[in-house]
């Protein structure tokens, strides 16, 4: 099994990026009978901008199975589908946290992200929106280590009980 990680950097240590279409780096990790037998860091070509479809034609190319994932359009959601790769979101913090949340079960299933519902995902999405704005993507991973963050104060509050 594959799985692809989009991240800031590489390796397992390196942090997931917000959302799979405008990270810098993908991580792509080989399972057998779900021990790691090989790590790989990708630069991702389409990191300045990407069309529906791209990313998730490339990590067919690169014979992935799973992407796990911030967050992503439902358009992502249904390409990923098509080329039979399984689309995960929710996932945070590192790559290696990710990918241990995903193999216990804890991490399934993908829903669109809310900037996606925002910007209504179901057509193109018009010239200058989140995609390929600098200040929309920051704003996103402010909203995703915002909740990060909050996720961790629970656990924190959950484990002082």
């Amino acid at each position: 099994m594959r799985i692809a990680v989009p991240s800031d950097s590489g390796g397992l240590d390196a942090a997931v990026s917000p959302h799979f279409g405008r990270c810098p780096y993908f991580v792509l990790i080989d399972l057998e009978d779900g021990d790691i037998q090989r790590v790989q860091t990708l630069e991702n070509p389409f990191f300045g901008s990407h069309e529906p479809g791209q990313v998730p034609g490339f990590m067919h190319s690169q014979g992935a199975n799973v992407m796990l994932t911030g967050g992503m359009g439902s358009r992502a959601i249904h390409f990923f589908g098509e080329f039979g790769i399984q689309p995960v979101t929710g996932a945070s913090g590192t790559v290696h946290h990710a990918l241990k949340q995903y193999l216990s079960g804890d991490l399934t299933g993908a829903a669109p992200c809310l900037q996606s519902k925002e910007h209504h995902h179901q057509e193109v999405p018009p010239e200058g929106t989140y995609e390929k704005d600098d200040v929309g993507r920051l704003r996103e991973e402010i909203d995703m280590l915002r909740q990060q963050m909050n996720d961790v104060d629970k656990r924190l509050d959950d484990a002082d009980k």
